[in-house]
Order: C-alpha cells, then structure tokens, then sequence
C-alpha cells in the first residue's frame, strides 16, 4: 500500500500498534494474554503500542467490558468471523517479482469460485487449474469475493472482514501463491470487492461505530455512509490493500448503484484516484471495473491508464439480457424489457455498449435508465453469456448450456469471443459444463430461516412449481452439486466445446487483440433484419472488423448483407445465411 493506513495492526522493530475506531464506545480494551486499555481520542481512535508482540499474535477488542469483537479490518481470521484476528506481517517471496500486468485490451476473463472451482475448494487448489485456463486463451482470472464470511461456504457476497481471506480457502500466504503462479502464467488476476453492504452474521461495527451507517437498506443489508470520513477511508485502504498487499491486478466493484450515501467527491471517484496514484508509483497496469444497473457511461475511460477517477469498463447486463431472450424465449422479470426485438437489442449493444441509454425500463415500472454510451470504445463494456448472477439467481442454479440448443450456444460464443469487448466466461463454461451452480450459503437458526423464506419470496412462482424439488441453500449437498467436474472436458461433448473455445480464443488473440489498442469509440455500426445481425468495428489499426450472424432458429436461411474483407471465423458468407452462423472478417488499413 502506499497511503498512510488507518487501519488494522501495524508491525514496527519492536513491537506492534493496535488501532480501532470506535467512537460510540466509552471504553476499548486490547485482548491478548490480558486486557489492555486502550486510550482514546475526540475524533473516536483508540490506539495502543504493545511492545514485543509481532506477526501470528491473536487478538480481540472488547468493547465498553461487555462484548469481544474481532478487528474490522483484520487480515485473518483463523477461527471464523467471530473468533479472534490474527496479526499477519505482508511479506511474500514472490516469484513473479517482476510482473507488471497486462494491458487492458488483452483481457479474456474467467470468473470463478474458489470454493467450487476444485473439490479441495483451497487458493492452493486452484493454482493446479491455471494451466488449463491459460492454454484455452483465457487471460485474467476473476475471483469472487474471498472476504471472511461467516460458515464454511458462501458465494462471498456476505462478507463482514473485507481485508481478511476466508479461512475456508487457506491462509494470504496461500492467496499471493495463487496470484504468483497465475502472474507466472501470464494470467491476470482480478478479485470482486463489495463495498454497498456488510454480510448478516458477524459484523459489529454497528456497535461501536453505529455512525458507519445510514438508515437506509440496500436489498442485502444496511447501506454504508460514505460521507463518513472514516467509512470511506475504510473501503480505500481495503482497495489498496488486495492491489498492494496480494498484487491483485484489478477490482471488480459489486453492485455500485447500491452505495446509497457515495459522498463528496463520490466514493467511486476518490478510491478509482487513489488506485491510479499506486499503478503510477508502481508502473503496474492496474484496471478497475464496475457492476452498476444504473448504466452510468460518465464512470467509464477504458483508455486512461492509470486511472483518474473513472473505471475501465463495466459489465454490460443489456448484452447478457438481449442474448438470454434470443436463446431461450424467457420472458420474466427483467428480460421483459428485451422480448419486442431481441437480435436488434443486442445489435445496438454491440455498436453502442449500453442498450438501455435514458429509455424507460418497462422492468422498472416506466423508470429510465442508462446514459448515452455510442462514444466510449468498445473495450469500456465487459461481455458475457453466463456469470455467478445469471446462473445462479435462478431456482436451480441451471446454466445456458441446458436451457439452449447447442448450435445457438456456440453461434452465441463466437460472437461473443470475436467481438472486440473484452469478454467473461464463468468456470466450467469453456467446455461447457452443465453442472449447476446455485445460490448456497452456510448461516444457522433464524438467519438460515430467514435466508429460505427470501429465496422462496423471490421466485415464488418458480417454487411454485417445483414444489420440494429445489435446492436448499443450507444444505452441503447444494454447495457440492456445484463442484466443477474436471473429468468432463475429456469427454464429448464437452471436448468438441472445449475446442471450439479455444479456437475462437487462438483466432482473438491472433487477429482481433493486436488491433485493439487505442480503438475508437463512436465509429462502430450493427443494424439486425429479420435476424440477421451485422456489424462493424474501426479498430484501433485503422482497419475493419466485421460480423455477420443469422441468430434465429429453424431451417430457414435468411439473405446475408454485404461482407467485404478476409474471412477468420466461418468462411466467406453465402448468398442466404443458415440458421445460427456467425461470419467474421477484417478488412486492412
């Protein structure tokens, strides 16, 4: 890190400084071997140096003689959320030492998680599966939050120790060694933060520092204040914590339309500067990117490097949405706002990036949403099929690859891996897993209860349906079913959508990524007739990437449009289009 912290312990020669900001508790105590006072200050610090105590001490605050709390911004806790922290001293042999990232515009991302990513479920566990990932084209690896959680299992959206790695997983020794083997590889690492609420179980900074918080609620808990000094304080030093401390190569923000107090200047302006201060003190390429429904294009400068304020890109939901309807024909919840002309919403997101721009989201009961976003490159908007969200926030957890026909899944893929976004598979989608991955969590008593009762309110008419045959997000076995089988991709048909990924991802890092660079916004143009998506790209060469898809079903052909240029994926077109094939080209400077 290279700010001054707040912060968490502090190791010095002789001993270490124990830090908490409490400012509703008339008393604090240091709990090692003994209780230690802990002097405060006005502005609600308390602050204490303890001689002789370093790296590997555990610890506790206790708070106004009543109540023991571990430190909220912890680096570890090897006895779960409750339990006591753990001094952890930063220091790592690494051996990718000289790892300074990748440019922006060669990011092929995977997300996973790491508990379902391996049946070990460990960050050591997952170092095995990097060569896999890097030898299919992948670039970047996206982790989902790894933020102590109460349980043994989570998603890791219930985070309550944002700086400390769960135990679960291992130990931060064991999550830099991940990050080094990966950056050994060539690979990118990214990680989801959550930085619009704190988990149910395990959070007592409402104790003692009730003023972290607003009388507002997010959908998954209390909305934090980031007019609050130290509350924005607290997000930053753990944003330059997982950048600094593990080399994470970039962020990815969660649900950013959710931070309800952002502050002046807003929360998401002032971390994105300090980010850019460290890759700029460090010479790293380091990229921050966005997930915000509210379509925000004013956040986004994908060419700023480092960052000054802005994001990199965000994950564009209006492409998923689009696709989702012309592969499945569902109509519900918010694919409602897609279903009048699907092929021609996903045309205007690949010449444009948003779809939703100022419209009103029938969704969203008339209310607009979006800016203007046709002048932003393309490389401002992170695409994908499938993600944690879009597979598991359904009943059964089912991914695309069950609920499509198999030639439009891989019509979808080569589109969506040619284009000139930067793409995001999720786990197991390279070979086309048909495993589920529902939503799973590890609470007890009336949390748990509570937890059940919202998952049935939300998909009523789902459970309806299904009656006693959905998955319990409490149950272990829920948590298993969603284990990726690596057995798979040796088997078809999992092989042949194996090879198809990593022929489209050769095909991308050879022809599209080394035009890619300095690619202009404002100059792309897709228009859809009766199906059939057309499109072009001025890339940042000069020269013109094209596509021309049939994205209907059936046996009818369809009239293809002009295509001028060399054919790289599915030959020169014919005069009529088959149903769900998809024609690349490149026209040279």
């Amino acid at each position: 890190m290279t700010e001054e912290a707040r912060f968490g312990p502090r190791l010095g020669r002789d001993g270490t400084t124990f830090r908490l900001w409490a400012p509703a508790a008339r008393q604090v105590e240091l709990m090692l071997d003994r209780a230690c006072a802990m002097p405060g200050r006005p502005d609600g610090w308390h602050e204490l140096t303890v001689p002789g105590v370093g790296a590997g001490a555990l610890y506790r605050f206790r708070i106004d003689g009543e109540l023991e709390v571990p430190d909220p911004a912890s680096a570890f806790q090897p006895h779960d959320v409750h339990g006591p922290s753990e001094v952890i001293a930063h220091r790592f042999d690494w051996q990718a030492a000289r790892w300074r990232g990748r440019p922006w515009h060669e990011t092929v991302l995977l997300e996973l998680h790491v508990g379902t990513v391996t049946p070990a479920g460990t960050f050591l566990a997952a170092i095995d599966k990097l060569d896999h990932l890097a030898q299919c084209g992948i670039t970047a690896i996206e982790l989902m939050p790894v933020a102590d959680f109460a349980g043994a299992r989570n998603w890791g959206y219930d985070g309550v120790l944002p700086f400390a790695p769960d135990s679960a997983y291992g130990r931060p020794e064991h999550l830099k060694a991940l990050v080094d083997a990966a950056h050994a590889r060539g690979l990118m690492v990214f990680l989801d933060v959550v930085y619009n609420h704190f988990g149910p179980e395990g959070n007592y900074l409402g104790r003692y520092a009730p003023a972290f918080f607003t009388q507002a609620q997010t959908p998954w808990g209390t909305a934090i204040d980031y007019r609050i000094p130290e509350a924005r304080a607290f997000a930053i030093e753990n944003a330059l914590s997982w950048l600094g401390d593990y080399r994470f190569d970039g962020l990815r923000l969660d649900a950013v339309h959710a931070i309800v107090q952002p502050g002046e200047p807003r929360l998401l302006v002032e971390l994105s500067r300090a980010v850019g201060r460290l890759a700029a003190e460090t010479g790293r390429h380091i990229h921050l990117v966005l997930e915000n429904d509210d379509n925000a294009a004013h956040l986004l400068d994908p060419s700023a490097d480092p960052a000054r304020g802005a994001y990199r890109a965000q994950w564009n939901d209006d492409y998923h949405h689009a696709w989702h309807v012309v592969l499945t024909g569902e109509a519900g919840g918010y694919y409602g706002d897609y279903v009048d002309a699907p092929q021609a919403h996903l045309a205007r997101t690949l010449s444009s990036g948003f779809d939703y721009q100022g419209e009103p989201s029938r969704h969203r009961k008339g209310a607009r949403r979006g800016e203007p976003s046709g002048h932003l490159a393309p490389t401002a908007f992170v695409d994908f099929l499938q993600n944690h969200d879009q597979v598991g926030n359904r009943p059964l957890g089912d991914r695309l690859t069950t609920l499509a026909p198999a030639t439009a899944v891989e019509a979808a893929l080569a589109v969506t891996l040619l284009s000139p976004m930067p793409p995001l598979l999720f786990m197991g989608e390279e070979w086309g897993s048909t495993q589920p991955f529902p939503f799973f969590c590890d609470f007890s008593g009336d949390l748990a209860a509570a937890v059940r009762a919202g998952r049935k309110a939300e998909f009523r008419d789902a459970y309806a349906r299904l009656g006693g045959e959905w998955p319990d997000p409490l149950a272990e076995e829920t948590f298993r079913s969603a284990i990726l089988d690596w057995s798979a991709p040796a088997r078809d048909p999992h092989a042949g959508r194996l090879d198809l990924v990593r022929r489209l991802l050769r095909v991308r890092g050879n022809e599209i990524v080394p035009r890619l660079a300095g690619i202009p916004g404002g100059q792309a143009r897709a228009r859809c007739e009766g199906g059939v998506v057309s499109a072009q790209w001025r890339m940042g060469d000069g020269s013109v990437l094209a596509l021309i898809a049939n994205l209907t079903s059936g046996k009818a052909k369809r009239p293809a449009a002009t295509h001028q240029g060399r054919p790289i994926w599915g030959g020169a077109p014919a005069q009529e289009l088959a149903p769900w094939s998809v024609h690349w080209a490149i026209g040279e400077a």
